[in-house]
């Protein structure tokens, strides 16, 4: 059985606290929603035998030469709902009461409630409890750690109404007691299986192979190596992905 290849970015902090809630599973790229934030390329290994991720990272400040930009599926907000009530049960029920009330009006809103670090899992108010309490500053203040997302449209002005909805629901949210909610990290985009791309992938790299060995005369053999590893992502814009396949061109004269 060979390890899933799974490409996402690190949220610093804020992803340790998303991780703390759920382990991460070893899903099939071709249906999970991943995770693409921040500007270093993580890619995971998931090891299927003991469910655990063998990680590496690469700078991603360079783009392939050849790979699909697109628009991401999902607008992800970071958030946190902190409270500083001295007593720690009551605390906790403020913090949670607020994310409650959070998940209520997420569905009049077009926003849903998630938590992950490489897959993106629904936040629900059947799970919700299990949001890792971490310390947020001082001996008697706590803080849970989620995100807010929503669907990007296909234009520009859609990207940009969805963000500004995220940001309004952080304000809609009404407060218990002395917990509050705030943005807890810059906006992330999420992918739904990103491997569902690999064939129109594939047909950019084969025109390209093509174009460079006409270049050379009609004799030129072209080989395609790598081209069975998984599609792997970057963040490309604000709203915007980058999908390819690591691969590396061979030419040579023909016979």
């Amino acid at each position: 059985m060979h390890m899933a290849r799974i490409g996402t970015y690190r949220l610093a902090s804020f992803g340790l606290a998303l991780a703390a809630a759920w382990p991460a599973q070893a899903q099939d790229i071709n249906e999970g929603e991943v995770v693409v934030t921040g500007t270093r390329a993580r890619q995971v290994y998931m090891d299927p035998r003991t469910n655990r991720a063998i990680e590496t990272e690469e700078d991603a400040s360079e783009l392939p030469a050849i790979g699909l930009r697109r628009r991401a599926d999902f607008a992800l907000l970071p958030v946190i709902v902190a409270g500083d009530t001295r007593e720690r049960e009551q605390r906790r029920e403020e913090i949670l009461t607020m994310v409650r009330s959070a998940l209520s009006l997420a569905g009049r809103s077009g926003i849903e409630l998630a938590i992950g670090d490489f897959f993106v899992v629904p936040l629900t108010t059947g799970n919700y409890r299990t949001l890792p309490f971490l310390g947020d500053g001082r001996p008697d203040s706590e803080r849970v750690a989620f995100f807010i997302k929503t669907r990007l449209g296909a234009s520009a002005d859609e990207a940009n109404q969805a963000i500004s909805r995220l940001e309004q629901f952080v304000s809609s949210v009404p407060a218990a007691g002395r917990a509050e909610m705030r943005a807890g990290g810059p906006l992330t985009l999420s992918i739904v299986a990103p491997d569902q791309y690999r064939g129109r992938l594939l047909d950019l790299i084969a025109q390209d192979a093509l174009a460079i060995a006409a270049r050379f005369g009609p004799q030129q053999k072209v080989e395609a190596q790598g081209l069975d590893r998984p599609v792997e992502w970057r963040r490309a814009g604000a709203t915007e992905v980058f999908l390819y396949i690591p691969h590396r061109m061979v030419f040579r004269p023909g016979d």
